[in-house]
């Protein structure tokens, strides 16, 4: 892992710095454009737009949601780009997909980039998302078509709820909360497939997969909380400075988000604490496990050693051996050997070894 870290970082530095590279898999075939424009009273909706109609977001009494579903072709995403007034620096960060989310101010606009997240009985499938926002608009890029949003663009379609009123900070706004309610539910099945891993059934042996699927899901909540964190830092930025293009009556809303991050950072803590006493306890299951052998071993060793001594001495191929010549010395000698072993086990039990 270090080692691809130290490639893509030498392979980035051989790069013109203002070449903007596409660092990620392509996912989606085409480019495409979906165009949303409304105001309290209509909304208009272009599922085929295209960029060559693009000359800027206009400035007037109208919001615009414009949505670019892949982000492979690096001509086009630098040609909408270029017509947006979007500077080199953060289209450098859109097509670059293995960077941290993060935030940065300019001029005339905002840039946001974080990571998304399916809820997924697997792996987790991550994605980048990248968001300008404006005056009167917001551009969102995206790596392939999902559903993050859906429920959203139906607000903005059925005129549900106050989206049609508010600005485009409230906008984004709604897309971070369908970010973070889809890291909820990961984290969800994360805890519950955690305490259904059966460590305290100790009737039942662990398997060493108990302990893979452990420090899977820690890598997963490690994941998480790294996409998490720089979220809630500069959401609390935008808090902390009163940034312009924040609405003052929507600040409350950002404040959720930021209180939403930290709930999610203190159930991946608590996650982590959990996976890491279950680590400890396969362990301990296991060295109880193998104490219970080796003592059940040891009992049956113990038993034996003084049997095998009496059946030592009368092995040896002496010719006067009193007890060869006495009618009963096979009884006799069984009869010890009971003795013996019925003693031990005694004992044994007394002392609670079995």
């Amino acid at each position: 892992m270090i080692l691809t870290m130290k490639n893509k970082i030498l392979s980035r530095k051989k790069l013109n710095p203002s070449e903007a590279v596409f660092t990620g898999v392509k996912l989606e075939e085409h480019v495409s454009l979906q165009l949303f424009k409304y105001n309290a009273d209509t909304y208009y909706e272009d599922s085929s737009y295209s960029e060559a109609s693009l000359e800027g977001i206009p400035n007037d009494d109208n919001r615009y949601w414009l949505n670019i579903h892949g982000i492979h072709d690096v001509e086009r995403i630098q040609n909408i780009c270029n017509k947006l007034g979007i500077h080199q620096l953060a289209v450098q960060d859109i097509l670059d997909i293995n960077q941290r989310p993060k935030f940065q101010e300019y001029e005339k606009y905002w840039f946001f980039s974080i990571k998304s997240i399916l809820p997924s009985d697997g792996e987790m499938q991550l994605e980048q998302l990248s968001f300008i926002l404006g005056e009167n608009y917001l551009v969102s890029f995206q790596e392939k078509k999902a559903d993050y949003f859906y429920h959203i663009r139906q607000r903005i379609r059925e005129d549900i709820g106050i989206v049609r009123q508010r600005g485009a900070d409230y906008l984004l706004y709604l897309l971070f909360e369908s970010i973070l309610d889809n890291y909820i539910k990961t984290i969800d099945k994360i805890e519950v497939k955690s305490e259904n891993l059966g460590l305290l059934d100790i009737s039942s042996d662990p398997s060493p997969n108990t302990l893979k699927m452990i420090d899977t899901y820690k890598r997963q909540i490690h994941q998480i909380r790294k996409n998490i964190v720089p979220m809630k830092e500069f959401i609390s930025k935008i808090e902390r400075e009163k940034l312009g293009l924040i609405s003052e009556n929507h600040f409350k809303y950002f404040y959720d988000i930021k209180d939403l991050c930290l709930a999610l950072i203190d159930d991946c803590e608590q996650i982590e604490m959990k996976l890491e006493s279950n680590v400890n306890l396969f362990f301990s299951i296991q060295g109880h496990r193998m104490n219970q052998v080796m003592k059940t071993l040891t009992v049956v060793a113990t038993i034996f050693i003084p049997l095998t001594f009496i059946a030592g001495i009368y092995g040896m191929n002496f010719n006067y051996m009193p007890e060869l010549n006495w009618k009963w010395g096979y009884f006799g000698v069984w009869l010890i050997i009971f003795i013996i072993f019925g003693g031990m086990l005694l004992y044994f039990k007394n002392k609670k070894w079995f």
